[in-house]
């Protein structure tokens, strides 16, 4: 399922399982063409059918993090597509395609700043566009509707699946060093509108 988020902006539904456990990749087709996350090792059909209704191939490719849906369909989107990787530097790769390049906190990716945002995995990376307003926050947050919240919020991912949720929660605050105005989460529904102020609430709530 393809989802046009915002102008040259699509979300690529792979696979949306009960109670909210959606996977997805999110394809910028402006400028070079960049897919974020690759999906789980079998949703690769379903992303590279997503990538074709929208009829833009990507040439570029950066992975957030490495748990298994978000980097399991690196070698196939490697091999369908004329792509440069990129990991986060802190990630060990285990993939059969060696990524082109590692990146950190602070660099950039033509258009998008690097901010290292550890908690849930220690390699967890947001890339912000500030001249479209755009974060892709990995999973640093989730939509606040996975855990049953009402959509248009955020909230941070489940303990479960999260090293560190305090590092999580004080990790958010270098986002609030950039603008932007939505937060693309990869989990739940992402926040369309004022993400930025809403993260900032969120961090700095009253009576902290």
């Amino acid at each position: 399922m393809v989802t046009e988020i915002t102008t040259d902006v699509y979300d690529i539904t792979c696979l949306d399982e009960p109670k909210g456990k959606r996977y997805r990749a999110f394809l910028f087709t402006g400028g070079t063409p960049t897919l974020f996350d690759t999906g789980l090792a079998e949703t690769t059909n379903a992303l590279a059918e997503g990538i074709s209704a929208i009829g833009t191939e990507p040439e570029r490719v950066v992975i957030t993090h490495g748990d298994g849906d978000h980097i399991g369909g690196f070698d196939d989107v490697v091999d369908r597509y004329e792509v440069e990787t990129w990991v986060p530097e802190q990630l060990d790769v285990e993939t059969e395609h060696e990524p082109d390049n590692q990146y950190g906190d602070g660099d950039q990716i033509g258009r998008f700043a690097a901010v290292h945002t550890p908690g849930h995995a220690p390699e967890n990376h947001s890339l912000i566009d500030e001249d479209t307003g755009i974060v892709v926050l990995g999973d640093a947050l989730s939509g606040a509707d996975q855990r049953g919240l009402p959509p248009g919020e955020f909230h941070l991912p489940p303990a479960v699946y999260s090293e560190d949720l305090n590092q999580a929660e004080e990790s958010l605050e270098a986002l609030l060093e950039y603008e932007f105005n939505v937060g693309l989460v990869y989990h739940g529904s992402s926040v369309t509108e004022d993400a930025r102020t809403k993260i900032d609430r969120y961090v700095n709530f009253p009576g902290k």
